[in-house]
């Protein structure tokens, strides 16, 4: 299919599909060193935290509750109250400084110049660049989380080499990912926000995300739902498909793809997978 960039540039991207593994990828995208230009709007929330507009008002609402949920995710499949803590792609860091107060030892990681000083500015976190994510110790954290991040990043296999070598034993690895299996995604089609090309390289689906693991030495143990993405993520789509944000068939698609999600976490418009490294490994 050919998508929009509907956030900065205006230029149409093709997606395409492995039809063995469904796997999903933008294509023509622009390389690490030249894709900065296309985050560089100030409605782009996860790095200016804006809370400017009708949308992203509704974004902070719904995050202070997910923090939340994030936290007991973590502490849950973690097996503790406090340990150490890699967020990678910590935007603003909310989520790196929630498990900061709470007691956890938090490294943060992100590449975006501007985000970084929002954190620091906004919350008093200090965050790491991208590169410092090769320097640091392996078997040193108990918890490694990437909250939809995992569909931004070029290498994608190196990245997730790292991520096994940086774990203690039984340690947990919790990605979240737009899911292009969900109801909401097949509603909108191209206009599908969560799309968001260029920026996402990487589409996945519950099974090509499984084969992903698998390629790099983990299981999925569980699989846990966004319920609020489906509604925010509409709201985006209705704006992107008809130049308005008609909140009211947007809340009728969001609530229709999760009943849809109820007895099957794959429908879901967003999935946090929770991943070990396979024993032997």
């Amino acid at each position: 299919m050919t998508v929009k960039d509907h956030s900065v540039s205006s230029e149409d991207f093709e997606i395409w599909e492995c039809k063995k593994c469904t796997f999903r990828f933008t294509q023509h995208v622009p390389a690490a060193a030249d894709i900065g230009p296309y985050y560089q709007s100030s409605a782009y929330i996860s790095h200016s935290d804006t809370s400017k507009g009708f949308i992203n008002r509704l974004y902070h609402i719904a995050r202070n509750f997910t923090i939340k949920s994030k936290k007991s995710v973590a502490e849950k499949y973690a097996g503790m109250r406090t340990g150490s803590l890699l967020d990678v792609g910590a935007g603003t860091g909310a989520f790196a400084e929630a498990m900061q107060n709470a007691g956890w030892n938090v490294t943060g990681i992100e590449p975006d110049d501007t985000a970084r000083k929002n954190a620091l500015d906004i919350r008093h976190v200090q965050l790491k660049p991208a590169e410092e994510l090769l320097k640091l110790p392996e078997t040193s954290f108990n918890v490694i989380t990437l909250w939809h991040v995992l569909e931004h990043v070029h290498d994608l296999h190196e990245y997730m080499e790292i991520f096994r070598k940086l774990l203690v034993a039984n340690g947990v690895l919790i990605i979240a990912l737009p899911n292009y299996k969900s109801y909401d995604a097949d509603a909108y089609a191209g206009a599908w926000a969560a799309y968001d090309v260029p920026r996402h390289l990487w589409h996945f689906s519950p099974q090509s995300f499984d084969t992903l693991a698998s390629h790099h030495g983990f299981s999925v143990i569980a699989r846990k739902p966004m319920w609020f993405d489906s509604y925010y993520i509409s709201l985006l789509s209705e704006k992107y498909l008809t130049g308005k944000s008609n909140v009211v068939k947007a809340f009728i698609t969001g609530t229709v793809s999760n009943i849809k999600a109820l007895a099957d976490t794959k429908r879901c418009s967003s999935v946090i997978y929770i991943l070990k490294v396979k024993s032997g490994v």
